[in-house]
């Protein structure tokens, strides 16, 4: 076979994508990532049982209308938690079988182990100031380790909850340095008006 002639004019360049399927794969890019990400997701955490656990806390603050923050004030509040804690982990259960998106999936264990730390630490501080009878401290402890724990917890699941996490903690760092008769309505803003707001949004936007 002849070698080619060096005179041979230069193959043709290839010519670029057009313009528009540049943004096809730029949008079809965007899509898989966020597909990725809702499978990734826990879904499943009621929003419906959030709204629930606001009720309990305003029925709670209803009951502790004007009393100061003491033993009486805490039972009641801790009261309070140990109602709404079970709806909205049974509400959680009804919506997970409902939407066949289980609870306990692999972003599910994860959510739970980043809820836990903050939540644990609660548990073990409430004890301690109780018996210190530092009961002014504890609108702040709760709120920022409640708040805390949705935070790290909510990463793992829809945007609104690690939102919601983030308010607890602002409305924390406000009782630290508020006066100790505005706990009671710190309290009330995030258990009650926190709850209701976000967990009304939850249900709308993600299924219930």
């Amino acid at each position: 076979m002849p070698a080619a002639s060096p005179l041979a004019p230069p193959a043709p360049a290839r010519p670029a994508d057009p313009p528009h399927l540049h943004h096809r794969a730029m949008d079809n890019l965007a899509f898989i990532r966020d597909t990725m990400a809702r499978a990734t997701a826990v879904t499943s955490i009621s929003g419906r049982g959030i709204a629930g656990t606001g009720f309990v806390a305003l029925g709670a603050a209803g009951l502790l209308a004007g009393q100061p923050v003491g033993a009486r004030w805490a039972a009641t509040w801790l009261a309070a938690a140990a109602v709404a804690l079970p709806l909205v982990a049974l509400a959680s259960v009804r919506k997970a079988r409902r939407t066949n998106a289980p609870l306990l999936s692999a972003p599910g264990r994860k959510l739970l182990f980043a809820v836990l730390p903050p939540f644990a630490a609660g548990a073990l501080l409430t004890p301690a100031l109780w018996r210190a009878g530092a009961f002014a401290w504890l609108p702040a402890v709760w709120l920022l380790l409640y708040g805390a724990g949705v935070t790290t917890g909510g990463a793992y699941s829809v945007r609104a909850l690690p939102v919601m996490g983030a308010a607890f903690m602002a409305l924390g760092a406000a009782a630290l340095a508020a006066p100790p008769a505005w706990g009671p309505a710190l309290m009330a803003a995030g258990f009650a008006g926190l709850h209701l707001g976000f967990g009304l949004h939850i249900a709308r936007r993600h299924g219930g």
